[in-house]
């Protein structure tokens, strides 16, 4: 195996992505690790080191970005931003440089300085890669926990804001999510059995138990733990779904809770498709990358706009999956390099 030249980073609260290209700048390797980073530091470290000595990445040149800065173990995003920082230098080399957004390249030592640039912006990493390729397009990534929402017009991000509190204003960044989303943030009520009923508040299922039971999500992508801590089996995630409504899994058949399962697709699908809406002109194809690929799809069809997976337009790379930001931070900096 080729050795790693550069590798890409993307820090995230719940995972851990990386992306490592030879000299040529071709994809070696490309994966998503879960990481808790909620549960402290040392989660990120024992992860980072265990993708370094699997993928022999030490030695490389090492560029990052990331969103973990926004867990609850810190008390703010500049004091989250310099502490990843440091654990990620300590780990990578004090070469290690951390995607600024329209600002370069920043070291660890300074990354507390401009966390306003470092904190959660992966999304503009991806843009602004694929906007060398994809001069009009709406990009759709849609995680675990967010979908992020980028409208690109002549190869330029076409976004005035850039923080999370604008572009949640703005409806660029929704948090809504294909695994780690409770099923309770769709909605007050739900279209159940031709009647509307109320929805627990209580965190008894994630939006992963909807998606498995449809049969849509990705076994490999489906690291979170489940809400009741149980298996993540269609019984199991129908049993955690039939709670939101008040019910026994018993108590109806497994055709019921498709049904349930599928009017929280349909909800989840609208409240993205009206964010996009507010972006989308008429020459727009629509990018879908992320997890949630698959829904991007389905509500590009629902639209009649075209739809393109991120990776039709890189056929000679592996599928992308949850990692672009990692792969876009890697290709960014050979580009810089």
């Amino acid at each position: 195996m080729s050795k790693a030249n550069i590798v890409g980073w993307d820090i995230g609260g719940a995972h851990l992505k990386f992306a490592a290209l030879d000299v040529n700048g071709d994809l070696l390797a490309i994966e998503q690790r879960a990481c808790a980073l909620w549960r402290g530091l040392d989660v990120l470290e024992g992860v980072m080191i265990n993708a370094v000595k699997d993928f022999d990445l030490q030695g490389a040149q090492h560029f990052a970005t990331m969103t973990g800065e926004l867990v609850d173990l810190f008390d703010s995003r500049p004091h989250g931003v310099q502490a990843i920082a440091d654990c990620t230098m300590t780990i990578l080399g004090a070469g290690t440089r951390f995607y600024a957004a329209g600002h370069g390249w920043v070291s660890a030592a300074d990354a507390g300085a401009a966390a306003r640039y470092i904190a959660s912006v992966n999304w503009h990493a991806s843009a602004s890669w694929l906007a060398q390729y994809l001069p009009d397009a709406l990009l759709v990534d849609i995680g675990s926990t967010t979908a992020d929402i980028i409208p690109m017009r002549d190869g330029q991000i076409f976004l005035a804001d850039m923080s999370d509190a604008e572009r949640m204003r703005d409806d660029s960044l929704v948090y809504s999510g294909v695994v780690r989303t409770p099923v309770m943030a769709l909605a007050n009520k739900l279209d159940f059995e031709g009647a509307q009923i109320n929805v627990a508040a209580e965190y008894f299922a994630t939006m992963a138990d909807v998606y498995r039971v449809l049969g849509d999500l990705e076994e490999g992508y489906d690291m979170a733990d489940t809400a009741d801590g149980k298996g993540k089996g269609v019984l199991e995630s129908a049993r955690r779904l039939a709670r939101m409504v008040g019910h026994d899994l018993e108590d109806k058949s497994l055709e019921v809770w498709r049904n349930l399962a599928n009017t929280c697709k349909q909800m989840q699908m609208q409240q993205i498709k009206s964010a996009m809406l507010k972006h989308l002109t008429p020459r727009m194809m629509v990018i879908g990358a992320g997890v949630g690929a698959f829904l991007v799809k389905a509500i590009a069809e629902d639209l009649g706009r075209t739809y393109e997976p991120v990776s039709a337009r890189f056929p000679e790379q592996a599928d992308f999956g949850p990692c672009l930001p990692a792969y876009a931070v890697a290709k960014l900096a050979a580009q810089d390099a």
